[in-house]
């Protein structure tokens, strides 16, 4: 048997990690700028997450949802008072795909309408109903096209509001910064009257911060930069540092129904004690100020390239866009194979740049000089 070929892959073995670094079978150290796909928010092997996670492994690692698991309620507890939404209720499952289609099913359990409105460029996920709501029709199986989603263009408040007002709109799902789609922002005046227009219509508002969540702008979400409150707010990511977990946190308006949603692995005991060691290095080491920091001055060093093949730098904390003028392809080929240095890319011509939160000054300087040698 062999893989399913569905990945482009950079021709590297990579075998250990230590902060924001990676080794690969040769014993090749590269830069991580991409951080796993924003998975990695405190660093790869951090001792202490290792140290937890093994801790727990020695105890239990798995046991079924039919039985009552503190960690979870630990986990819970301690999310809501860091990231400022402690009257919120916490569902834990395995992805963010998972968290996006739980949030569209318990709105549409909730107020029983079938339509979504969704932003031009938006990613959520693969599976059945958040990938009816990722704008990209290549990824779209027939299976998927049922035609709940309209897309509209991002920020264009009136074409929001118009559909809206025709009363049948189940939820908006939106990325405050889109990541596949290209860094592309949700402005503070955009995001406030679509809030306004949700609550106004008996719409649900879900904010997708798989990506842009879970402290890598800055603040601990992405939506908080823009003085929006939702009804749902969807994680995963960063969540775990790499542990496969995804989250939903939903309003204190909903009431919970035995059976609606379901999981067999999501929220074990593995995962949470991942998660709850994510929330202790964050606390101690300061991670999400560190994003804002760091990050503002990477952009900065970014900005002030001033070089022709650069046409726009743009995100918020340790989430940033370099568009080019020119294909990404080759310059990611050569940032890997000449600079040993990962970035993530969006669309044809856009760098993707998501390190872990742990990202260092004098990291950000490396990155520049190795990326000035390419261009």
């Amino acid at each position: 048997m062999k893989l399913f070929d569905v990945y482009p892959l950079f021709d590297v073995n990579i075998v250990r990690g230590k902060g924001c670094r990676v080794w690969d079978d040769k014993d090749q150290e590269y830069l991580d700028l991409y951080g796993g796909h924003a998975v990695i928010s405190v660093g790869h092997c951090h001792p202490y997450y290792t140290k937890k996670v093994t801790e727990q492994l020695n105890k239990i690692g798995f046991y079924s949802n039919s039985v009552i698991n503190r960690l979870q309620t630990e986990l819970a507890q301690r999310l809501g008072s860091i990231c400022g939404y402690d009257d919120y209720q916490l569902f834990l499952i395995n992805s963010g795909a998972e968290a996006n289609e739980n949030a569209l099913k318990l709105a549409s359990f909730t107020n029983g309408r079938t339509r979504v409105l969704a932003a031009d460029s938006a990613f959520h996920g693969r599976t059945s109903l958040a990938v009816e709501v990722t704008c990209n029709p290549r990824i779209i199986a027939p299976i998927n096209a049922n035609g709940h989603t309209t897309f509209l263009e991002l920020n264009n408040l009136a074409a929001w509001e118009k559909e809206l007002a025709n009363g049948d709109v189940c939820a908006v799902i939106l990325e405050c910064i889109q990541g596949v789609g290209g860094i592309q922002m949700a402005s503070k005046e955009f995001a406030q009257g679509l809030a306004t227009a949700c609550k106004k219509y008996g719409t649900i508002l879900i904010c997708d911060e798989i990506q842009c969540g879970y402290g890598r702008t800055g603040k601990f979400f992405a939506h908080q930069w823009l003085g929006i409150k939702p009804d749902i707010i969807t994680v995963a990511k960063g969540i775990a540092n790499g542990f496969p977990m995804g989250a939903v946190l939903i309003s204190p308006d909903f009431r919970p129904v035995y059976g609606q949603l379901g999981t067999t692995f999501g929220g074990n005991h593995l995962a949470c004690a991942a998660a709850l060691a994510v929330l202790d290095i964050f606390e101690k080491e300061n991670l999400v100020e560190n994003a804002r920091q760091t990050g503002e001055y990477l952009m900065q060093q970014l900005k002030e390239l001033n070089h022709s093949a650069v046409k726009d730098v743009r995100g918020r904390g340790l989430m940033i866009g370099v568009e080019l003028n020119i294909p990404h392809k080759e310059i990611r080929q050569k940032l890997v194979y000449e600079q040993h240095c990962f970035t993530g890319c969006a669309k044809t011509n856009i760098l993707r740049l998501l390190p872990p939160l742990c990202l260092t000054k004098a990291e950000a300087d490396e990155f520049i000089t190795k990326l000035k040698k390419v261009l």
